[in-house]
């Protein structure tokens, strides 16, 4: 009977560490804790705000320039842009190397609109940097690369170098060898020296004249060499005085489309022809022909050149094609052209029927290989004039 009441009597206290030590209860709490129930908004826990770190994605500039550390998939992510993209803009593969100082193209220009053709067709230059394709860069320019490869001279296997200039166009028509009437006066002159990697049109477009004018100025022909350090004279014409100057006949090829013949192309077309069909040339190297001395001087028979090339196919007095009277003969320099039993140089320059299996070459690979052009694949855009100007003298 008395152990009933002992243990109704536990002490307050005693009852107190046990809410505490079953968490019921904080220790200032425990005596009201029958008195005072917890109201469950002030039970509630605040917020709890966590900082979360967000990347922010930078908007992809035109170019880039890598810096020590950088990736090509580094740089992607920090522009928001593909590995892929970026490695196809500029024509690299997923084993290329990038080097600190590189430029890398990471957005394309936007394809142009009907309404911008005629801008298109604008000249510009770019200097190449390391890393750098004719392809890449065609495709960040918005152009084809059999565009930017024909404006320049290349083909798909020619290498260029960081520092080299790259005339940029959407334009296939070219200005051909030795076509502009020489001007008589040159009012002005300025001088230019070559630097690395640059050549003779953009040294021209630079200085706003005319690449023909450069070559006529300088003693130089289409296929000239220039080297880093030399010097050239850069003409200043002055503006055309009256409307017979204006018209003064400029030949331009473009591929596919027919170059009207002047008086004087006429002329020497009819003699290579004539001359050709006497030494018992068909008309497939009769076109070959007209595509070479087309190329070399317009169909003109000229008295300058590249060194001392001279005449309708631009031969060489240096490199045993004859005198320079005889190869401003327009019958001896075609003669010399078709070569074979009526070469006038035998064993010494090698003509058209001189070489094996002519008759299965394209017109410019034909025509190469009489002329050795520095510009082999010039050829190919007068093949289309040269068939219809045959056509028209019969």
């Amino acid at each position: 009977m008395r152990s009933r009441p002992a243990l109704l009597t536990v002490p307050i206290v005693l009852v107190g560490t046990l809410a505490i030590s079953l968490n019921l209860a904080a220790p200032a709490q425990a005596h009201a804790l029958a008195k005072k129930p917890l109201k469950s908004k002030l039970a509630e826990t605040a917020p709890v705000l966590s900082t979360v770190a967000i990347t922010a994605v930078q908007v992809a500039p035109a170019q880039y320039a890598v810096v020590d550390g950088d990736t090509v998939s580094g740089i992607a992510a920090r522009f928001g842009l593909s590995t892929a993209a970026v490695l196809a803009l500029n024509g690299l593969d997923s084993r290329a190397l990038i080097f600190a100082g590189q430029v890398l193209t990471l957005t394309q220009a936007p394809p142009a609109t009907a309404a911008a053709v005629p801008a298109a067709s604008a000249s510009t230059n770019y200097v190449v940097q390391s890393g750098d394709t004719i392809s890449g860069i065609a495709a960040a320019n918005g152009l084809k690369t059999a565009d930017v490869l024909g404006a320049n001279g290349l083909s798909g296997s020619s290498v260029i170098f960081p520092g080299q200039v790259v005339l940029l166009t959407a334009t296939t028509a070219m200005e051909s060898a030795a076509y502009v009437t020489p001007v008589a006066a040159v009012p002005a002159a300025t001088s230019h020296t070559i630097a690395y990697g640059e050549t003779i049109t953009a040294v021209a477009n630079a200085a706003g004249v005319s690449v023909q004018s450069v070559l006529d100025a300088n003693g130089l022909g289409w296929s000239s060499i220039i080297y880093p350090g030399q010097v050239l004279t850069l003409p200043v014409t002055a503006p055309p005085t009256s409307v017979s100057a204006a018209a003064a006949p400029i030949t331009v090829a473009t591929a596919g489309i027919v170059t009207p013949m002047s008086a004087e192309m006429r002329l020497n077309a009819q003699t290579i022809v004539t001359v050709g069909r006497g030494a018992g040339v068909g008309d497939a190297g009769l076109v070959v022909a007209l595509a070479a001395a087309a190329q070399e001087s317009g169909l003109r028979n000229v008295d300058y050149g590249d060194r001392d090339s001279l005449g309708l196919f631009q031969q060489r007095p240096g490199a045993g094609w004859g005198t320079p009277e005889q190869v401003m003969d327009p019958v001896r320099a075609s003669l010399a052209f078709f070569g074979g039993t009526s070469n006038p140089n035998p064993d010494v320059t090698r003509g058209l029927l001189d070489i094996a299996g002519w008759e299965s070459m394209t017109v410019t690979q034909a025509a190469q290989a009489v002329q050795i052009s520095a510009y082999p694949d010039y050829y190919a855009k007068w093949e289309t004039s040269a068939r219809a100007w045959l056509s028209q003298i019969g």
